[in-house]
């Protein structure tokens, strides 16, 4: 088995691999690849396993992250829900770390993370604290409907009470979203990416991404998610409401029309993205029926130690986190994609 980096003319084979992998995610997809180079400028090691028939066997995408505020890390991936190894079986997979750990030692990085949906990493650290929450959908959204509580779908009818819509689009959308996703961000007292980052995504998936958007009587966004289908599977990978309107719970409605938007276009599986079990968005997931599947989360550590805490929990980043919930939402526009892309 030959160990290798990706190249431009394998980008077909390469997706051809990830489309037909049972295990693969729509991140192992070569075209995030160009994504995260376009939005953020890293430097990516696109790592393929191939047999002596010049045959895909395994693939492992690769982001290099260093900066003085937060390290030097390397990341399947960053920016996402998932990532990590992608293989036929478990010896190509450790054949792939450990290439992946070379890649490392060279670049002095710290750890790798892994963000896997399988636990077939030997001889890794695992973080088991977060799962991905799955909705399995039927063939109709009317079904989907009538399999609701009477309290969950009268929430979802209140938002329309007020006069509020939804439309659907792309590029048309997105100055919306951006507009709801930042300031969400602000509130969060986390950096928002860039406005260009979601343009990226959308040019380079034109098939299988949308946005989907709230919109109050006076026809401002007040809720908006970003969607991307892979296979049978509809991920909600970002998505934000104002807390403004929380009393009217426009998210409700949001989510609502992704689900028929889901259902009528052959989708089986809504993905929410992952959660902490018990958590408020956890909770809020589990409402309408999504159940959790564990992920496992694999590092390698250059010097052992503590796995790291590169996240809002963290009590070290709670006085920053304090501060930029009080800036202006357009200054957090400007400098939160320069904070953000060395955050994982």
């Amino acid at each position: 088995m030959d160990i290798r980096l990706f190249r431009q003319k394998d980008s077909k084979l390469w997706d051809k691999y990830a489309t037909e992998s049972s295990i693969s995610n729509c991140y192992h997809l070569i075209g995030w690849k160009n994504v995260v180079e376009r939005s953020f400028g890293h430097k990516t090691y696109y790592l393929l396993a191939e047999d002596s028939k010049n045959k895909i066997k395994g693939i492992l995408p690769l982001v290099h992250l260093k900066s003085i505020l937060f390290g030097n890390f390397i990341i399947s991936l960053p920016y996402f829900n998932y990532g990590g190894i992608c293989a036929d079986n478990e010896e190509i997979s450790n054949q792939l770390v450990k290439e992946a750990e070379v890649i490392a030692a060279e670049k002095n990085a710290e750890h790798i993370e892994l963000r896997d949906t399988q636990n077939n990493s030997d001889g890794l650290f695992v973080k088991t604290t977060k799962v991905s929450m799955r909705l399995l959908l039927p063939k109709s959204s009317e079904e989907l409907w009538k399999s609701f509580s009477s309290k969950l779908r009268s929430q979802i009818k209140r938002p329309e009470k007020v006069g509020m819509y939804v439309k659907s689009g792309r590029e048309e959308e997105l100055e919306s979203f951006y507009d709801v996703f930042s300031t969400n961000m602000r509130d969060l007292g986390t950096p928002v990416y860039s406005k260009e980052f979601f343009k990226n995504i959308l040019e380079e998936f034109p098939e299988t991404t949308r946005i989907n958007t709230v919109y109050a009587k006076m026809g401002n966004p007040v809720a908006s998610g970003f969607l991307v289908g892979f296979k049978e599977i509809l991920e909600i990978p970002w998505a934000s409401s104002l807390r403004s309107y929380n009393q009217y719970s426009p998210n409700m409605l949001l989510y609502w029309n992704a689900f028929k938007f889901a259902c009528e276009n052959g989708y089986r599986v809504f993905d929410f993205g992952r959660s902490t079990i018990g958590e408020g968005t956890y909770r809020f997931k589990e409402q309408w029926g999504a159940k959790p599947t564990q992920l496992y989360w694999h590092y390698w550590m250059r010097n052992g130690g503590p796995l790291p805490e590169l996240n809002p929990k963290n009590p070290k980043y709670q006085l920053a986190i304090k501060i930029w919930q009080k800036l202006p939402v357009g200054l957090t526009k400007i400098i939160g994609p320069m904070i953000v892309k060395n955050l994982p």
